[in-house]
Protein backbone atom coordinates (compact mmCIF):
# COMPACT_ATOMS: atom_id res chain seq x y z
CA UNK A 1 0.00 0.00 0.00
CA UNK A 2 3.36 2.78 0.76
CA UNK A 3 4.19 1.84 -2.36
CA UNK A 4 1.50 3.44 -4.21
CA UNK A 5 1.29 6.49 -2.07
CA UNK A 6 3.77 9.33 -1.25
CA UNK A 7 7.16 9.42 0.12
CA UNK A 8 5.56 10.05 3.52
CA UNK A 9 3.81 6.80 3.55
CA UNK A 10 7.07 4.76 2.31
CA UNK A 11 8.67 6.42 5.18
CA UNK A 12 6.50 5.91 7.36
CA UNK A 13 6.17 2.32 6.72
CA UNK A 14 9.59 1.77 7.63
CA UNK A 15 9.29 3.24 10.56
CA UNK A 16 6.46 1.04 11.35
CA UNK A 17 8.50 -2.21 10.17
CA UNK A 18 11.34 -1.39 12.68
CA UNK A 19 8.90 -0.91 15.79
CA UNK A 20 6.85 -3.93 14.90
CA UNK A 21 10.62 -6.09 14.45
CA UNK A 22 11.08 -8.59 17.28
CA UNK A 23 8.48 -7.40 19.61
CA UNK A 24 5.91 -8.31 17.24
CA UNK A 25 6.95 -9.71 13.76
CA UNK A 26 9.97 -12.32 14.38
CA UNK A 27 12.91 -11.37 11.99
CA UNK A 28 11.77 -14.76 10.42
CA UNK A 29 8.73 -13.43 9.56
CA UNK A 30 10.34 -9.82 8.19
CA UNK A 31 12.33 -12.06 5.64
CA UNK A 32 9.58 -14.27 4.44
CA UNK A 33 7.44 -11.28 4.33
CA UNK A 34 10.18 -9.32 2.09
CA UNK A 35 10.42 -12.64 0.06
CA UNK A 36 6.50 -13.10 -0.96
CA UNK A 37 7.29 -9.32 -1.98
CA UNK A 38 9.61 -10.59 -4.15
CA UNK A 39 8.42 -13.16 -5.86
CA UNK A 40 5.24 -11.09 -6.83
CA UNK A 41 7.67 -8.18 -8.22
CA UNK A 42 6.51 -8.95 -11.49
CA UNK A 43 2.63 -8.37 -10.93
CA UNK A 44 3.65 -5.19 -8.54
CA UNK A 45 5.05 -3.72 -11.99
CA UNK A 46 2.12 -3.70 -13.53
CA UNK A 47 0.01 -1.66 -11.41
CA UNK A 48 3.10 0.59 -9.85
CA UNK A 49 5.55 2.29 -12.56
CA UNK A 50 8.89 1.98 -10.65
CA UNK A 51 7.91 -1.29 -8.62
CA UNK A 52 11.42 -2.15 -8.77
CA UNK A 53 13.32 0.44 -7.77
CA UNK A 54 10.48 1.27 -4.76
CA UNK A 55 10.73 -2.10 -3.37
CA UNK A 56 14.74 -2.22 -3.49
CA UNK A 57 14.84 0.72 -1.90
CA UNK A 58 12.40 -1.04 1.10
CA UNK A 59 14.71 -3.47 1.12
CA UNK A 60 17.96 -1.08 1.52
CA UNK A 61 15.99 0.64 4.14
CA UNK A 62 15.29 -2.34 6.30
CA UNK A 63 19.07 -3.98 5.77
CA UNK A 64 20.06 -0.45 7.28
CA UNK A 65 17.56 -0.38 10.28
CA UNK A 66 18.62 -3.75 11.00
CA UNK A 67 15.53 -5.68 10.81
CA UNK A 68 17.08 -7.72 7.48
CA UNK A 69 20.93 -9.18 7.68
CA UNK A 70 23.02 -7.63 4.51
CA UNK A 71 22.98 -11.74 3.55
CA UNK A 72 19.76 -11.63 3.09
CA UNK A 73 20.26 -10.04 -0.34
CA UNK A 74 22.58 -12.92 -1.10
CA UNK A 75 20.40 -15.77 0.07
CA UNK A 76 17.28 -14.23 -1.86
CA UNK A 77 18.80 -14.61 -5.23
CA UNK A 78 19.93 -17.85 -5.52
CA UNK A 79 15.95 -18.65 -5.31
CA UNK A 80 14.60 -15.99 -8.00
CA UNK A 81 15.10 -16.53 -11.59
CA UNK A 82 17.63 -13.91 -12.93
CA UNK A 83 15.18 -12.46 -15.84
CA UNK A 84 12.63 -11.35 -12.65
CA UNK A 85 11.55 -8.68 -11.51
CA UNK A 86 12.52 -9.40 -7.84
CA UNK A 87 16.32 -10.81 -8.76
CA UNK A 88 16.44 -7.10 -10.18
CA UNK A 89 15.04 -5.75 -6.86
CA UNK A 90 17.90 -7.21 -5.41
CA UNK A 91 20.71 -6.17 -7.64
CA UNK A 92 18.98 -2.69 -7.26
CA UNK A 93 18.97 -2.37 -3.67
CA UNK A 94 23.11 -4.07 -3.71
CA UNK A 95 24.37 -1.50 -6.68
CA UNK A 96 22.39 1.58 -6.48
CA UNK A 97 21.81 1.81 -2.35
CA UNK A 98 23.85 -0.65 -0.31
CA UNK A 99 27.42 -0.14 -2.34
CA UNK A 100 27.22 3.68 -2.01
CA UNK A 101 29.27 5.61 0.27
CA UNK A 102 27.67 7.01 3.21
CA UNK A 103 24.79 5.00 1.99
CA UNK A 104 22.73 4.52 4.98
CA UNK A 105 22.17 8.10 5.43
CA UNK A 106 21.46 8.35 1.78
CA UNK A 107 18.75 5.67 2.31
CA UNK A 108 17.09 7.00 5.06
CA UNK A 109 16.61 10.73 4.12
CA UNK A 110 15.55 9.51 0.67
CA UNK A 111 12.20 9.72 1.25
CA UNK A 112 12.86 13.12 2.67
CA UNK A 113 13.44 11.98 6.25
CA UNK A 114 10.33 12.76 8.79
CA UNK A 115 10.10 13.78 12.30
CA UNK A 116 11.71 9.84 13.60
CA UNK A 117 15.02 10.16 14.52
CA UNK A 118 17.21 7.84 11.98
CA UNK A 119 18.70 4.99 13.13
CA UNK A 120 22.44 5.98 12.49
CA UNK A 121 21.75 9.25 15.06
CA UNK A 122 20.15 6.74 17.39
CA UNK A 123 22.99 4.27 17.66
CA UNK A 124 25.73 7.38 17.99
CA UNK A 125 23.46 8.36 20.77
CA UNK A 126 23.43 4.70 22.41
CA UNK A 127 26.85 4.78 22.14
CA UNK A 128 27.76 8.19 23.66
CA UNK A 129 25.01 7.49 26.64
CA UNK A 130 26.96 4.29 27.51
CA UNK A 131 30.07 5.74 27.33
CA UNK A 132 28.56 9.21 29.97
CA UNK A 133 27.54 5.84 32.25
CA UNK A 134 30.91 3.86 32.04
CA UNK A 135 33.10 7.10 33.15
CA UNK A 136 29.77 8.23 35.75
CA UNK A 137 28.25 4.85 37.12
CA UNK A 138 24.75 6.72 37.00
CA UNK A 139 22.52 4.29 36.11
CA UNK A 140 19.09 6.61 36.49
CA UNK A 141 20.46 9.31 34.43
CA UNK A 142 21.15 6.27 31.87
CA UNK A 143 18.03 5.27 31.92
CA UNK A 144 16.41 8.44 31.67
CA UNK A 145 18.67 9.39 28.53
CA UNK A 146 17.60 5.46 26.86
CA UNK A 147 13.98 6.48 27.84
CA UNK A 148 13.59 9.72 26.48
CA UNK A 149 15.27 8.22 22.57
CA UNK A 150 11.54 7.12 22.74
CA UNK A 151 12.58 3.97 20.29
CA UNK A 152 11.48 0.78 22.21
CA UNK A 153 11.85 -1.18 19.59
CA UNK A 154 15.52 -0.55 19.07
CA UNK A 155 16.43 -1.51 22.72
CA UNK A 156 18.47 -4.29 21.21
CA UNK A 157 21.06 -1.97 20.15
CA UNK A 158 21.02 -0.65 23.65
CA UNK A 159 21.98 -4.43 25.05
CA UNK A 160 24.14 -5.26 22.17
CA UNK A 161 26.50 -1.86 22.90
CA UNK A 162 26.26 -2.38 26.34
CA UNK A 163 27.55 -5.72 26.27
CA UNK A 164 30.52 -5.00 23.48
CA UNK A 165 31.74 -2.44 25.90
CA UNK A 166 31.78 -4.66 29.06
CA UNK A 167 33.99 -6.94 26.81
CA UNK A 168 36.29 -4.03 25.37
CA UNK A 169 36.58 -2.31 29.16
CA UNK A 170 37.01 -5.06 31.66
CA UNK A 171 36.55 -2.93 34.64
CA UNK A 172 33.15 -1.74 33.17
CA UNK A 173 31.49 -5.29 33.29
CA UNK A 174 30.21 -4.72 36.51
CA UNK A 175 28.26 -1.23 35.70
CA UNK A 176 27.07 -2.86 32.48
CA UNK A 177 25.19 -5.51 34.35
CA UNK A 178 23.74 -3.52 36.91
CA UNK A 179 22.14 -1.16 33.90
CA UNK A 180 21.15 -4.03 31.95
CA UNK A 181 19.53 -5.28 35.10
CA UNK A 182 17.83 -2.25 36.22
CA UNK A 183 16.62 -1.43 32.98
CA UNK A 184 14.87 -5.07 32.92
CA UNK A 185 13.43 -4.83 36.11
CA UNK A 186 11.69 -1.10 35.35
CA UNK A 187 10.18 -2.73 32.09
CA UNK A 188 12.48 -0.06 30.57
CA UNK A 189 13.68 -2.79 28.26
CA UNK A 190 11.55 -5.56 27.15
CA UNK A 191 12.15 -8.97 27.83
CA UNK A 192 12.54 -9.73 24.02
CA UNK A 193 14.37 -6.63 23.13
CA UNK A 194 16.99 -8.35 25.96
CA UNK A 195 17.40 -11.69 23.98
CA UNK A 196 17.19 -9.95 21.00
CA UNK A 197 20.24 -8.09 21.75
CA UNK A 198 22.02 -10.97 22.72
CA UNK A 199 20.98 -12.79 19.59
CA UNK A 200 22.60 -10.05 17.77
CA UNK A 201 25.83 -10.25 19.44
CA UNK A 202 25.75 -14.05 18.62
CA UNK A 203 25.94 -13.52 14.97
CA UNK A 204 29.04 -11.16 15.37
CA UNK A 205 31.28 -12.78 17.66
CA UNK A 206 33.61 -14.26 15.15
CA UNK A 207 34.29 -10.54 13.90
CA UNK A 208 34.57 -9.46 17.45
CA UNK A 209 37.25 -11.98 18.39
CA UNK A 210 39.26 -10.28 15.84
CA UNK A 211 39.53 -7.54 17.90
CA UNK A 212 38.90 -8.74 21.65
CA UNK A 213 40.41 -12.57 21.40
CA UNK A 214 38.70 -13.44 24.38
CA UNK A 215 35.25 -12.42 22.59
CA UNK A 216 33.82 -15.80 23.11
CA UNK A 217 34.56 -17.08 26.89
CA UNK A 218 34.03 -13.06 27.57
CA UNK A 219 29.94 -13.33 26.00
CA UNK A 220 29.41 -16.68 27.96
CA UNK A 221 30.62 -15.56 30.53
CA UNK A 222 28.01 -12.47 30.61
CA UNK A 223 25.13 -14.55 29.46
CA UNK A 224 25.87 -16.99 32.49
CA UNK A 225 25.48 -13.75 35.02
CA UNK A 226 22.40 -12.43 33.11
CA UNK A 227 20.42 -15.79 33.62
CA UNK A 228 21.33 -16.45 37.17
CA UNK A 229 20.34 -12.74 37.69
CA UNK A 230 17.00 -13.10 36.22
CA UNK A 231 17.03 -10.68 33.49
CA UNK A 232 18.17 -12.74 30.22
CA UNK A 233 15.02 -15.50 29.65
CA UNK A 234 16.61 -18.76 29.89
CA UNK A 235 14.80 -19.55 26.89
CA UNK A 236 18.18 -18.18 25.18
CA UNK A 237 20.17 -20.78 25.22
CA UNK A 238 17.83 -23.33 24.09
CA UNK A 239 18.18 -23.02 20.50
CA UNK A 240 14.80 -23.77 17.93
CA UNK A 241 14.29 -26.79 16.21
CA UNK A 242 15.27 -24.64 12.92
CA UNK A 243 18.40 -23.27 15.09
CA UNK A 244 19.47 -27.18 16.48
CA UNK A 245 19.26 -28.59 12.71
CA UNK A 246 21.25 -25.58 11.42
CA UNK A 247 23.95 -26.07 14.48
CA UNK A 248 24.08 -29.95 13.98
CA UNK A 249 24.60 -28.95 10.24
CA UNK A 250 27.80 -26.39 11.29
CA UNK A 251 29.19 -28.89 13.87
CA UNK A 252 29.16 -31.55 11.47
CA UNK A 253 30.64 -29.02 8.82
CA UNK A 254 33.64 -27.98 11.34
CA UNK A 255 34.52 -31.75 11.83
CA UNK A 256 34.20 -32.26 8.10
CA UNK A 257 36.95 -29.89 7.60
CA UNK A 258 39.27 -30.79 10.39
CA UNK A 259 39.41 -34.09 8.98
CA UNK A 260 39.61 -32.89 5.79
CA UNK A 261 42.88 -30.80 6.25
CA UNK A 262 44.36 -33.89 7.43
CA UNK A 263 43.97 -35.87 4.35
CA UNK A 264 45.13 -33.31 2.12
CA UNK A 265 48.26 -32.66 4.25
CA UNK A 266 48.44 -36.53 4.32
CA UNK A 267 47.86 -36.81 0.34
CA UNK A 268 50.73 -33.94 -0.04
CA UNK A 269 53.17 -35.84 1.63
CA UNK A 270 52.69 -39.60 0.15
CA UNK A 271 51.08 -38.75 -3.17
CA UNK A 272 48.72 -41.63 -2.69
CA UNK A 273 45.63 -40.90 -4.35
CA UNK A 274 43.60 -44.46 -3.54
CA UNK A 275 44.56 -43.80 -0.02
CA UNK A 276 42.65 -40.22 0.29
CA UNK A 277 39.65 -41.63 -1.90
CA UNK A 278 39.22 -44.39 0.55
CA UNK A 279 39.85 -41.61 3.43
CA UNK A 280 37.09 -39.77 1.73
CA UNK A 281 34.77 -42.49 1.19
CA UNK A 282 34.86 -43.26 4.95
CA UNK A 283 34.04 -40.14 6.12
CA UNK A 284 30.89 -40.78 4.16
CA UNK A 285 30.11 -37.18 3.57
CA UNK A 286 29.35 -36.68 -0.38
CA UNK A 287 27.35 -33.80 0.67
CA UNK A 288 30.34 -31.71 1.28
CA UNK A 289 32.55 -32.63 -2.14
CA UNK A 290 32.36 -29.08 -3.20
CA UNK A 291 33.71 -28.19 0.40
CA UNK A 292 36.48 -30.65 -0.01
CA UNK A 293 37.78 -29.03 -3.87
CA UNK A 294 37.53 -25.12 -2.15
CA UNK A 295 39.78 -26.68 0.61
CA UNK A 296 42.13 -29.14 -1.56
CA UNK A 297 42.81 -25.92 -3.88
CA UNK A 298 43.26 -23.20 -1.45
CA UNK A 299 45.69 -25.06 0.33
CA UNK A 300 47.81 -25.87 -2.59
CA UNK A 301 48.40 -22.18 -3.57
CA UNK A 302 49.47 -21.19 -0.49
CA UNK A 303 52.31 -24.10 -1.55
CA UNK A 304 54.52 -24.84 -3.96
CA UNK A 305 53.73 -25.91 -7.28
CA UNK A 306 54.71 -29.81 -6.77
CA UNK A 307 51.40 -29.23 -4.96
CA UNK A 308 49.49 -27.47 -6.95
CA UNK A 309 50.34 -29.96 -9.82
CA UNK A 310 49.12 -32.80 -6.95
CA UNK A 311 45.85 -30.92 -6.47
CA UNK A 312 44.85 -31.21 -9.96
CA UNK A 313 46.04 -34.29 -10.89
CA UNK A 314 43.40 -35.23 -7.36
CA UNK A 315 40.55 -33.18 -9.10
CA UNK A 316 41.20 -35.42 -12.07
CA UNK A 317 40.73 -39.25 -10.34
CA UNK A 318 37.90 -37.51 -8.04
CA UNK A 319 36.28 -36.87 -11.35
CA UNK A 320 36.01 -40.23 -12.12
CA UNK A 321 36.16 -42.07 -8.78
CA UNK A 322 33.51 -40.08 -6.88
CA UNK A 323 32.94 -36.61 -7.22
CA UNK A 324 29.88 -35.33 -9.83
CA UNK A 325 30.50 -32.57 -12.47
CA UNK A 326 27.97 -30.67 -10.16
CA UNK A 327 29.99 -31.34 -6.81
CA UNK A 328 33.33 -29.75 -8.80
CA UNK A 329 31.03 -27.06 -10.44
CA UNK A 330 29.73 -26.20 -7.40
CA UNK A 331 33.54 -26.37 -5.75
CA UNK A 332 34.55 -23.48 -7.74
CA UNK A 333 31.45 -21.87 -7.71
CA UNK A 334 32.49 -21.59 -3.73
CA UNK A 335 35.94 -21.17 -3.97
CA UNK A 336 35.37 -17.94 -6.07
CA UNK A 337 32.67 -16.22 -4.48
CA UNK A 338 35.42 -15.83 -1.93
CA UNK A 339 38.00 -14.76 -4.11
CA UNK A 340 38.60 -11.51 -2.49
CA UNK A 341 39.10 -13.01 1.02
CA UNK A 342 42.08 -15.74 -0.75
CA UNK A 343 43.93 -12.83 -2.06
CA UNK A 344 44.41 -10.97 0.99
CA UNK A 345 46.65 -14.16 1.99
CA UNK A 346 47.97 -14.71 -1.19
CA UNK A 347 49.22 -12.73 -3.29
CA UNK A 348 48.76 -13.95 -6.97
CA UNK A 349 45.66 -15.81 -6.05
CA UNK A 350 43.31 -14.37 -9.04
CA UNK A 351 45.75 -15.64 -11.76
CA UNK A 352 46.11 -19.04 -9.27
CA UNK A 353 42.48 -19.71 -9.66
CA UNK A 354 42.39 -19.18 -13.25
CA UNK A 355 44.64 -21.66 -14.09
CA UNK A 356 43.23 -24.26 -12.14
CA UNK A 357 40.06 -23.68 -13.85
CA UNK A 358 41.78 -23.93 -17.00
CA UNK A 359 43.82 -26.97 -16.08
CA UNK A 360 40.28 -28.59 -15.28
CA UNK A 361 39.25 -27.65 -18.74
CA UNK A 362 42.01 -29.24 -19.93
CA UNK A 363 42.10 -32.49 -18.13
CA UNK A 364 38.51 -32.79 -18.94
CA UNK A 365 37.34 -32.63 -15.35
CA UNK A 366 35.23 -29.50 -16.56
CA UNK A 367 34.07 -28.85 -20.09
CA UNK A 368 34.01 -25.25 -21.69
CA UNK A 369 30.25 -24.80 -20.95
CA UNK A 370 30.33 -25.70 -17.20
CA UNK A 371 32.53 -22.23 -17.29
CA UNK A 372 29.75 -20.14 -18.15
CA UNK A 373 27.45 -22.09 -15.67
CA UNK A 374 29.96 -21.04 -12.69
CA UNK A 375 29.96 -17.53 -14.31
CA UNK A 376 25.96 -17.84 -13.97
CA UNK A 377 26.25 -18.44 -10.32
CA UNK A 378 28.73 -15.75 -9.46
CA UNK A 379 27.69 -11.91 -8.73
CA UNK A 380 28.27 -9.59 -11.54
CA UNK A 381 31.75 -7.58 -12.04
CA UNK A 382 33.05 -9.10 -9.23
CA UNK A 383 36.57 -10.70 -8.87
CA UNK A 384 35.32 -14.31 -9.11
CA UNK A 385 33.73 -13.42 -12.62
CA UNK A 386 36.93 -11.78 -13.82
CA UNK A 387 39.39 -15.54 -12.78
CA UNK A 388 36.40 -17.20 -15.27
CA UNK A 389 36.95 -14.58 -18.04
CA UNK A 390 40.73 -15.13 -17.77
CA UNK A 391 40.82 -18.66 -17.97
CA UNK A 392 38.74 -18.77 -20.78
CA UNK A 393 41.70 -16.28 -22.36
CA UNK A 394 44.12 -18.90 -21.28
CA UNK A 395 42.05 -22.15 -23.07
CA UNK A 396 41.47 -19.95 -26.25
CA UNK A 397 45.19 -19.19 -26.75
CA UNK A 398 47.11 -20.85 -28.94
CA UNK A 399 48.48 -24.66 -27.69
CA UNK A 400 46.50 -23.92 -24.90
CA UNK A 401 46.78 -27.47 -23.65
CA UNK A 402 50.85 -28.06 -23.87
CA UNK A 403 50.75 -24.59 -21.47
CA UNK A 404 48.79 -24.95 -19.07
CA UNK A 405 49.58 -28.48 -18.21
CA UNK A 406 53.24 -27.84 -17.86
CA UNK A 407 52.27 -23.93 -15.85
CA UNK A 408 53.50 -25.48 -12.68
CA UNK A 409 56.55 -27.13 -13.91
CA UNK A 410 55.23 -30.29 -15.52
CA UNK A 411 55.08 -33.28 -13.51
CA UNK A 412 52.27 -35.66 -13.52
CA UNK A 413 50.22 -33.63 -16.00
CA UNK A 414 52.42 -34.19 -18.83
CA UNK A 415 51.44 -38.03 -18.15
CA UNK A 416 48.18 -37.33 -18.55
CA UNK A 417 48.68 -35.89 -22.02
CA UNK A 418 51.33 -38.39 -22.89
CA UNK A 419 48.74 -41.15 -22.01
CA UNK A 420 46.14 -39.49 -24.45
CA UNK A 421 49.03 -40.02 -27.22
CA UNK A 422 49.92 -43.58 -26.34
CA UNK A 423 46.08 -44.99 -26.00
CA UNK A 424 45.99 -43.36 -29.25
CA UNK A 425 48.84 -45.06 -30.53
CA UNK A 426 47.66 -48.66 -29.18
CA UNK A 427 44.26 -48.28 -30.26
CA UNK A 428 45.59 -47.51 -33.65
CA UNK A 429 48.18 -50.50 -33.65
CA UNK A 430 44.99 -52.64 -32.27
CA UNK A 431 42.45 -51.57 -34.52
CA UNK A 432 45.00 -52.72 -37.47
CA UNK A 433 44.86 -55.96 -36.93
CA UNK A 434 46.80 -56.44 -33.33
CA UNK A 435 45.86 -59.04 -30.73
CA UNK A 436 43.21 -58.42 -28.03
CA UNK A 437 45.93 -59.65 -25.24
CA UNK A 438 48.52 -57.53 -26.22
CA UNK A 439 46.00 -54.18 -26.21
CA UNK A 440 45.23 -55.03 -22.92
CA UNK A 441 48.48 -55.33 -21.63
CA UNK A 442 49.35 -51.83 -23.04
CA UNK A 443 46.57 -50.58 -21.45
CA UNK A 444 47.84 -51.57 -18.05
CA UNK A 445 51.60 -50.73 -18.67
CA UNK A 446 50.12 -47.18 -18.99
CA UNK A 447 49.41 -47.26 -15.22
CA UNK A 448 46.56 -44.88 -15.04
CA UNK A 449 43.70 -46.53 -14.10
CA UNK A 450 42.18 -43.44 -13.02
CA UNK A 451 42.17 -42.26 -17.08
CA UNK A 452 40.69 -45.37 -18.63
CA UNK A 453 37.69 -43.51 -19.24
CA UNK A 454 39.93 -42.13 -21.94
CA UNK A 455 40.60 -45.34 -23.25
CA UNK A 456 36.67 -46.10 -23.96
CA UNK A 457 36.00 -42.53 -25.04
CA UNK A 458 39.16 -42.59 -28.19
CA UNK A 459 37.47 -46.61 -28.52
CA UNK A 460 33.90 -45.41 -29.31
CA UNK A 461 35.25 -42.53 -31.54
CA UNK A 462 37.56 -44.76 -33.41
CA UNK A 463 35.01 -47.49 -34.45
CA UNK A 464 32.40 -44.78 -35.45
CA UNK A 465 35.22 -43.76 -37.48
CA UNK A 466 36.63 -46.83 -38.80
CA UNK A 467 32.90 -48.39 -38.86
CA UNK A 468 34.64 -51.08 -37.60
CA UNK A 469 32.93 -52.92 -33.92
CA UNK A 470 36.43 -54.90 -33.52
CA UNK A 471 36.65 -51.88 -30.09
CA UNK A 472 33.70 -53.19 -28.79
CA UNK A 473 35.40 -56.89 -28.13
CA UNK A 474 38.48 -54.77 -26.89
CA UNK A 475 36.51 -52.84 -24.38
CA UNK A 476 34.99 -56.02 -23.22
CA UNK A 477 38.27 -57.95 -22.83
CA UNK A 478 38.97 -55.03 -20.77
CA UNK A 479 35.91 -55.08 -18.42
CA UNK A 480 36.04 -59.17 -18.30
CA UNK A 481 39.83 -58.51 -16.46
CA UNK A 482 38.16 -55.66 -14.49
CA UNK A 483 41.05 -53.57 -16.12
CA UNK A 484 38.02 -51.00 -16.90
CA UNK A 485 35.78 -50.38 -14.57
CA UNK A 486 32.01 -49.76 -14.68
CA UNK A 487 32.70 -46.77 -12.99
CA UNK A 488 35.59 -45.91 -15.70
CA UNK A 489 33.42 -47.63 -18.54
CA UNK A 490 30.15 -44.68 -17.82
CA UNK A 491 32.62 -41.85 -17.22
CA UNK A 492 34.04 -42.62 -20.82
CA UNK A 493 30.45 -43.27 -22.01
CA UNK A 494 29.36 -39.58 -20.51
CA UNK A 495 32.06 -37.80 -22.24
CA UNK A 496 30.87 -38.47 -25.86
CA UNK A 497 27.36 -38.12 -24.74
CA UNK A 498 28.39 -34.70 -23.25
CA UNK A 499 30.21 -34.07 -27.16
CA UNK A 500 27.86 -36.05 -29.44
CA UNK A 501 27.11 -32.69 -31.11
CA UNK A 502 30.50 -31.64 -31.90
CA UNK A 503 31.32 -35.12 -32.71
CA UNK A 504 28.49 -35.29 -35.58
CA UNK A 505 29.99 -32.82 -37.32
CA UNK A 506 32.61 -34.99 -38.50
CA UNK A 507 30.63 -38.07 -38.16
CA UNK A 508 27.37 -37.49 -39.40
CA UNK A 509 25.75 -40.50 -37.91
CA UNK A 510 27.52 -40.25 -34.71
CA UNK A 511 24.40 -40.12 -33.08
CA UNK A 512 22.89 -43.31 -34.32
CA UNK A 513 26.19 -45.14 -33.62
CA UNK A 514 26.28 -43.94 -29.89
CA UNK A 515 22.70 -45.56 -29.34
CA UNK A 516 23.46 -48.91 -30.77
CA UNK A 517 26.79 -48.75 -28.45
CA UNK A 518 24.76 -47.75 -25.25
CA UNK A 519 22.15 -50.31 -26.15
CA UNK A 520 25.13 -52.81 -26.56
CA UNK A 521 27.10 -51.75 -23.14
CA UNK A 522 23.85 -51.84 -21.06
CA UNK A 523 23.15 -55.32 -22.52
CA UNK A 524 26.79 -56.29 -21.42
CA UNK A 525 26.41 -54.64 -17.82
CA UNK A 526 28.90 -52.41 -18.48
CA UNK A 527 27.32 -48.91 -17.45
CA UNK A 528 26.27 -47.80 -14.13
CA UNK A 529 22.04 -47.46 -13.77
CA UNK A 530 22.22 -43.54 -13.21
CA UNK A 531 23.68 -43.43 -17.09
CA UNK A 532 21.75 -41.84 -19.06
Amino acid sequence: MAMDRHDKEKEMASVLLSALYADVISPSQIRDGFVILLESADDLAVDILDAVDILALFIARAVVDDILPPAFLTRAKKTLPESSKGFQVLKTAEKSYLSAPHHAELVERRWGGSTHITVEEVKKKIADLLREYVENGDAFEACRCIRELGVSFFHHEVVKRALILAMEIRTAELLILKLLKEASEEGLISSSQMVKGFARLTESLDDLALDIPSAKTLFQSLVAKAISEGWLDASFLKPSSEDRQVLAKDKKLIQYKEEIVTIIHEYFLSDDIPELIRSLEDLGMPEFNPIFLKKLITLAMDRKNREKEMASVLLSALHIEIFSTEDIVNGFVILLESAEDTALDILDASNELALFLARAVIDDVLVPLNLEEISGKLPPNCSGSETVHMARSLIAARHAGERILRCWGGGTGWAVEDAKDKIQKLLEEYESGGVVSEACQCIRDLGMPFFNHEVVKKALVMAMEKKNDRMLDLLQECFNEGLITINQMTKGFTRIKDGLDDLALDIPNAKEKFSSYVEYACKKGWLQACFG
